[in-house]
């Protein structure tokens, strides 16, 4: 599992966001702009953690993007599934047949990845965007 350049920007986004207020709005620009990423890659970014109910967008002059609900509820595991997909440490963790040593999940490499997966996950899901909006950025 790599959390890729996607994901730490989408990270920006949703810590601006937050830092913003539930209710406050920024355009594209302005996230753009503030948080370093290139407005393109932005939009790209945006539609995805909209689709995933992370963002909400709004249209015209006074559109922008705003949070979909509260910093708290935002751990940084829902915004990497949002933009990657899920968590997955390897293949055979989620599908044993693909397996290439054919051990069909009975293998103790396996089973020790899928330990340390749980370990990701979980850590992933104790940082929320309301503890992390207050520190510097």
């Amino acid at each position: 599992m790599n959390i890729n350049q996607e994901s730490d920007y989408a990270f920006r986004i949703i810590l601006m966001l937050s830092k913003e207020g539930l209710d406050n709005r920024l355009d594209a620009k302005s996230l753009s702009e503030k948080g370093n990423i290139p407005l393109r890659f932005l939009l790209k970014l945006t539609r995805k953690l909209t689709q995933s109910g992370i963002v909400k967008s709004f249209r015209g002059v006074n559109g922008g993007y705003a949070l979909a609900k509260a910093p708290i509820n935002i751990t940084l595991k829902d915004v990497v599934e949002a933009i990657q997909g899920p968590i997955i440490v390897t293949r055979c963790v989620y599908d044993k047949e693909s397996c290439s040593a054919n051990k069909l999940g009975h293998c103790s490499i396996h089973k020790a990845l899928i330990n340390i997966q749980s370990t990701m996950v979980e850590k992933l899901e104790k940082v929320n965007f309301e503890d992390l909006k207050n520190d510097p950025w």
